[in-house]
C-alpha cells in the first residue's frame, strides 16, 4: 500500500494550476478546467498526479457505476480533498481513503450519519468533533474501498458495522485521514 498526503495548501495557486495543466493527460485536463473555483482545479489536478507518483497508474480513468474511478489492469487508489489537504492511496487490492478537515458536528448531522452506538462514543467524547471527523473518515474510507461511495443515510450508518477489513486513522492537528483495504 502507498499514501500520499498533501497538506502544503498554500501553493494553490493560478502559477501552480499552469504549470501541472502540461503534466496531465487531456482527460484531467479537461476535467480540472470545469471546475470554476481556482481550489477545485488544483485538487483536480494534483490528486491525478499524486495517483501517478504511486507507481504503476497509468492511462485513462474510467469510473464504475457509482463513480469510483480505476485504471483498468492498474492497482486499485482513491483519492479524496479537502481545504485542509489531498489524500491518495493506492494497492493491489481494492482501498478507499477520505481526508477531512476537523469539523462541527451538530445534533442532526450525528443523528443522521451514525448509528446510535457511534452516537454515543461521539456524545461521550471530550473533543466531539474530532471524534465525529475521524468516524465519518472511516465510513467514507470504507464504501470507497467498496466502490459504493454514500448510497443513503441508512448505509452511511451501517458502514462500520458491516465492514470486516482494515480500517487505520491519521489525525493531524487541522485534519484527520482514514484508509480502508479489504484484507
Amino acid at each position: 500500500m502507498k499514501v500520499l498526503v498533501f497538506d502544503d495548501m498554500s501553493r494553490v495557486t493560478e502559477q501552480e494550476v499552469a504549470r501541472m495543466l502540461p503534466l496531465v493527460t487531456a482527460q484531467r485536463r479537461e476535467q480540472a478546467l470545469r471546475y470554476k473555483h481556482l481550489f477545485g482545479q488544483f485538487c483536480c489536478l494534483k490528486s491525478w498526479m499524486m495517483v501517478y507518483e504511486t507507481g504503476g497508474i497509468q492511462g485513462e480513468w474510467e469510473y464504475n457505476e457509482y463513480g469510483k474511478p480505476f485504471v483498468p489492469g492498474a492497482p486499485c487508489f482513491s483519492l479524496s480533498h479537502c481545504k485542509e489537504g489531498i489524500a491518495v492511496a493506492a494497492d493491489d487490492q481494492p482501498i478507499g481513503i477520505d481526508i477531512e478537515g476537523i469539523r462541527h458536528a451538530d445534533d442532526a448531522l450525528i443523528e443522521r450519519t451514525m448509528n446510535e452506538a457511534e452516537q454515543a462514543i461521539i456524545r461521550a467524547a471530550d473533543e466531539l468533533d474530532r471524534v465525529f471527523t475521524r468516524l465519518w473518515t472511516q465510513k467514507e474510507a470504507v464504501l470507497k474501498c467498496l466502490g459504493t461511495g454514500i448510497e443513503g443515510f441508512e448505509a452511511l450508518q451501517q458502514a462500520l458495522t458491516s465492514f470486516d477489513g482494515k480500517l487505520t486513522s491519521v489525525e493531524k492537528e487541522n485534519y484527520i485521514y482514514s484508509i480502508a483495504t479489504t484484507n
